[in-house]
């Protein structure tokens, strides 16, 4: 029952869960209104206002490179912590941010941090686990992330409707969540000793042409799937079918439901099949959900609402496929002691799918909505392909998401006999 319950994972992933899903809340609250905060409460103008936001994310993709070779060196534990105390000092100092200036200073920061915390975080997650297990303590981790996002999106519009002192208040509380994040990985959890240092650096990265190609595949699986349904749609639904704000508000919260839902369902799922087939079908998901959104331009307002609505779901679905193998799949092909710039590269391809997004996909939209929504189609239909193509360069031991065995007429693994393999798992390193 406790194996369960557990997930068959140990208490420090659970423990790693939780600081997750606390930073993911205060974020999630602050990020609709980071604009509309230094805009209409600060006064700033709205192209210093934009410039501080996008520093923010600029940053990000600086600091991920740097965060790769930080992690091989002083363990994934210690970067995540640093990460966390840079995003609490950034978003802590613009809740103060009188002047542009100011703000400009918190944002590079907050960015650092930014660019730090998932590569570590990522890199943390599967290095606590054995190997058979990398892909359901991603799963876990999935979860508390869109649950905090679920409801820091609710709690963040409730309290800026208090104007200023709210919009400090909400910078404030993502502060809080930072520290107390922080202070779970100091305290709480115990990552194992470093593997000693291996020759190359990122130029070895480069060279694996494997996972050169899975990086690109993220690219464009991120940029559709994150990306344009993150800013893209949303447009969309507003000028081209009228869709008001919270009917808005509440598609993004059906996608967040739905990854919550499935996520650990398709991680059983996907144990034992092949992975490449797996990231497939996220990324034809994503390709269906594109198609509905074009169908709901041609249609009435329920059906075209309705319409978004299962498009956002199927988002979910397909985001639960790919990255149900993508983190254990990174862990597996990378040497344990480049595994930092392993992750370190796909938080980049991460970055620029969301940085592309926006980019090209606004372009687009101005000159025709459907078609922007079949050219995302067609990224997410090619990355589907490319993915199936990556399945005879990938080495034999990593084609399968492992299936954790169970001994005849046990229910599961105890859970201190998972700890004890999750402590050799990371001495081997």
């Amino acid at each position: 029952m406790l194996e369960r319950v557990s997930f068959g994972l140990p208490a420090d992933v659970w423990v790693v869960s939780i600081g997750i899903f606390l930073n993911s809340l205060g974020w999630a609250a602050v990020l609709p209104f980071e604009l509309i905060y230094l805009h209409e409460g600060r006064g700033f103008s709205l192209g210093d206002a934009g410039l501080v936001v996008g520093t923010v994310t600029g940053l990000a993709v600086v600091a991920a490179p740097a965060a790769g070779w930080l992690i091989d060196g002083v363990g994934a534990r210690v970067t995540a912590a640093l990460a966390g105390t840079a995003l609490a000092l950034g978003y802590g100092g613009l809740a103060f941010a009188h002047l542009p200036w100011q703000a400009f200073v918190c944002a590079v920061v907050a960015g650092v941090g930014n660019g730090a915390l998932l590569p570590s975080q990522s890199a943390l997650l599967v290095t606590l686990v054995p190997s058979e297990l990398r892909h359901r303590s991603t799963a876990v981790s999935r979860v508390a992330a869109n649950a905090g996002f679920g409801l820091g999106g609710a709690v963040g519009g409730l309290v800026a409707a208090y104007g200023l002192n709210g919009f400090v208040l909400l910078f404030l509380v993502n502060a809080v969540t930072y520290v107390l994040y922080v202070g779970i990985l100091v305290a709480v959890v115990r990552e194992g000793a470093r593997p000693g240092p291996a020759a190359g650096g990122y130029s070895a990265v480069l060279r694996d042409r494997p996972f050169v190609h899975l990086a690109l595949i993220t690219v464009a699986v991120i940029a559709v799937g994150w990306g344009v349904f993150s800013w893209i749609v949303p447009t969309f639904a507003r000028d081209q079918i009228g869709v008001g704000l919270r009917l808005i508000g509440l598609i993004a919260m059906a996608n967040a439901l739905t990854v919550v839902i499935a996520q650990i369902p398709v991680a059983r799922l996907a144990e034992g099949r092949p992975r490449t087939a797996t990231m497939a079908v996220g990324a034809l998901a994503l390709a269906v959900a594109c198609l509905l959104v074009v169908a709901a331009d041609y249609a009435p307002f329920d059906l075209a609402y309705a319409a978004l609505v299962v498009a956002a779901i199927v988002v979910g679905v397909g985001e639960c496929f790919y990255t149900a193998v993508l983190s254990p799949l990174v862990a597996d092909l990378a040497p344990p002691a480049l595994r930092g710039r392993y992750m370190a590269t796909i938080g980049l391809a991460w970055w620029l799918g969301l940085a592309l997004a926006p980019t090209a996909g606004a372009q687009l939209l101005g000159v025709s909505a459907p078609a922007t929504m079949l050219i995302a189609a067609a990224v997410a239909v090619g990355a589907a392909g490319s993915a199936l193509a990556l399945e005879r360069r990938l080495p034999a031991s990593v084609r399968l998401t492992p299936r954790p065995e169970r001994p005849r007429g046990e229910p599961g693994r105890p859970q201190v006999e998972l700890t004890a393999l999750a402590a050799e798992d990371r001495s081997a390193l």
